[in-house]
Parts: structure tokens; C-alpha cells; sequence
């Protein structure tokens, strides 16, 4: 109970220390110094556990409940206190007017379907796309449509607003009030927050960017409308050469002597492989003979057309020569 009295404890942050600690003498070694150090850990969350268990309690299912005292010891703030936002537009018209703002539920009545939706999202309750006839009022111009000019209405809108919150942020961070995602984002500190002194971009860097955006469409940007004053870009490393697809003289022969050179590489590597000499050697003396049988019936079919063809008529037997057969 001596040693726990030299503790200081703060039970608002649970926490526990001893301020007039000092090492008897320094540890030889870091096993040394680990114990002694959870030697001390031991005794001041000891010192916490004592405090609590003197404090009234309540019971209740899952235990004793105890209700902390507000702290005591004043820690720092790692950043600075967070400076007041300027009001915007609308808050200063609502403070004006006495308008007080008031929460809206989240269920809506639909007027066209009679059922209660949701105000915001799909399928929500009075929703303007999803109705299909507009009622045309007295000084409507009969030739304007109507679906258009809403679309265009909430186009406005949006613009509007978008401008707005870009006001807003400018009022906010001429008072140093940004929020701290606009902040980063709009100064490039890191999430650390130590303020690192924004990179000065070359003119070869800008240019660099620039010709990997232009080039980055399917056609190389060949067909991109240039800006004024930008030059091409300029293209590194080497052309790809392609062979033309229809075979013809000059560097349409190429291709085929490309092929060539490639089979007769796989076929001097592995000719004892993929060749059969006899089987080869046969092939072409049946294909030599079947080419001289063709061209020895050709030319026998072109002399027999050149000779004049005699007709031959046949002798009519004699009508005496008949009857005498008939009489014998």
C-alpha cells in the first residue's frame, strides 16, 4: 500500500503513473530492462484495479458498473482547436427570416400511387421521371416540351447549387475553416499532416503528360484536335514493321521467303524425324509417271484429231445373191 500511495491515478482516463520512479541502477542487458519494466506495468495497473473497486458500483447482468469521475490530467492536442465555419448563404437567410431547421422523415405519401416511399433514392415518392403526362397550364407555349424544359430546370439547379458550395468553400478557407478532406485534397499534404512544400512541375514534365494524354486514345492521337501552341508528340522507341498480307513483287515477296526460311530451319533440325526418305522418293516417281501418262494421252488425242477420219459405208447386199441363199 506504500508503493501504490507514490502512484498518481486518474481514473477519468484509467490511467495510472509515478512520477518519482528513477532505476536503481542501469539494466545490463534488454531482458533486464523488459521485466522491470513489466514489473512496474504490473504494480500501476494493480494501483487502477484498487481505485475502481473502491468507487461505488451498481450491480447488473454482466457485473459491478462503475461511473467514472471526470479526468483530471490535461493531455495535448495533437492538432489545433477547429476554427468556427463562416455561415453560409442559406444560414444567414434562415437566421434572418427566423427559419429554424427541422428534420424531415424519410417516408413520403405518393401522391399518384397512394402509398408511402421513400423520399430519396429509387423508386421515390413524387418522383418527376416517373411521371408520364404533365398538365399543361393557360400560358404554357404550346410548341415547348415540356419533359425537356423540367430536365433543364434541374439542370439549373444542380449548377446552382454546385456553385454555391464552391462559394462557401472559398469563404470557408480564406477564414482557415476548410474541412480537413477539402484541406488535403486542395493542398497535397499528406495524412501526417506536416506540411510538405508543394513539387514545382518542369516544363519537360508537363510535357511528358501531355504527350502520354494525347496518345493514350485508340488511334495514337492521329485523329485528336490539337490545342494552340501544342506540338506532337513525340514517339519513343522503335516503329513496329509489318509485312504486307497480299503477296506481291518487292517487299510483298518477303513474307514468303520469311516462311520459307523458318521451314526449312524446322526441317534441316529435324529432318530424321519429320522426312521419309523411301516414301518421299516414291511419291514423286508416282506423281512423274502419272504426269507422262496425262501428257502421252494429250498428245495421242491431238495427232488423232489432225489425221482426216475416212467414213466407211457398208456394201448393200444384191437381190439375186438374196434369192438364191433364200433357194438353197
Amino acid at each position: 500500500m506504500e508503493t501504490q500511495k507514490l502512484f498518481q491515478v486518474d481514473l477519468g482516463h484509467l490511467m495510472a503513473f509515478n512520477p518519482h520512479h528513477s532505476f536503481s541502477s542501469q539494466p545490463s542487458s534488454r531482458e533486464d530492462l523488459v521485466n522491470e519494466c513489466l514489473q512496474k506495468g504490473t504494480e500501476l495497473v494493480q494501483a487502477i484495479t484498487d481505485s475502481l473497486f473502491n468507487l461505488p458500483s451498481t450491480e447488473n447482468v454482466d457485473g459491478p458498473l462503475v461511473k467514472l469521475p471526470p479526468p483530471v490530467t490535461k493531455l495535448p492536442r495533437e492538432k489545433h482547436l477547429p476554427r468556427p465555419k463562416p455561415p453560409t448563404k442559406w444560414e444567414q437567410f434562415a437566421q434572418k427570416k427566423g427559419i429554424k431547421k427541422r428534420k424531415k422523415d424519410k417516408i413520403a405519401y405518393d401522391e399518384p400511387s397512394g402509398t408511402w416511399k421513400r423520399r430519396f433514392g429509387y423508386d421515390r415518392a413524387n418522383d418527376e421521371d416517373a411521371i408520364p403526362i404533365i398538365e399543361a397550364k393557360m400560358n404554357d407555349d404550346p410548341e415547348e416540351d415540356p419533359f425537356a424544359k423540367r430536365r433543364d430546370n434541374k439542370k439549373k439547379r444542380i449548377e446552382k447549387q454546385d456553385k454555391n458550395r464552391l462559394q462557401n468553400l472559398k469563404q470557408a478557407a480564406k477564414v482557415g475553416a476548410l474541412p480537413s478532406h477539402v484541406q488535403l485534397a486542395a493542398t497535397a499534404l499528406p495524412i501526417t499532416g506536416t506540411q510538405a512544400a508543394p513539387k514545382k512541375v518542369t516544363k519537360d514534365e508537363l510535357g511528358s503528360v501531355a504527350g502520354l494524354a494525347a496518345t493514350s486514345t485508340a488511334s495514337g492521337g492521329k485523329f485528336d484536335k490539337k490545342l494552340p501552341g501544342e506540338k506532337t508528340a513525340r514517339h519513343q522507341g522503335k516503329y513496329r514493321k509489318f509485312l504486307p498480307v497480299v503477296e506481291g513483287s518487292g517487299i510483298g515477296s518477303q513474307e514468303k521467303e520469311q516462311t520459307e526460311k523458318v521451314l526449312n530451319k524446322i526441317f534441316s533440325k529435324n529432318s530424321h524425324n519429320i522426312l521419309n526418305v523411301d516414301k518421299a522418293i516414291n511419291t514423286y516417281n508416282v506423281k512423274k509417271e502419272k504426269k507422262w501418262r496425262s501428257e502421252k494421252a494429250k498428245a495421242s488425242a491431238t495427232g488423232s484429231k489432225l489425221k482426216p477420219q475416212k467414213k466407211l459405208h457398208k456394201k448393200s447386199p444384191k437381190k439375186g445373191s438374196s434369192k438364191k441363199g433364200k433357194s438353197k
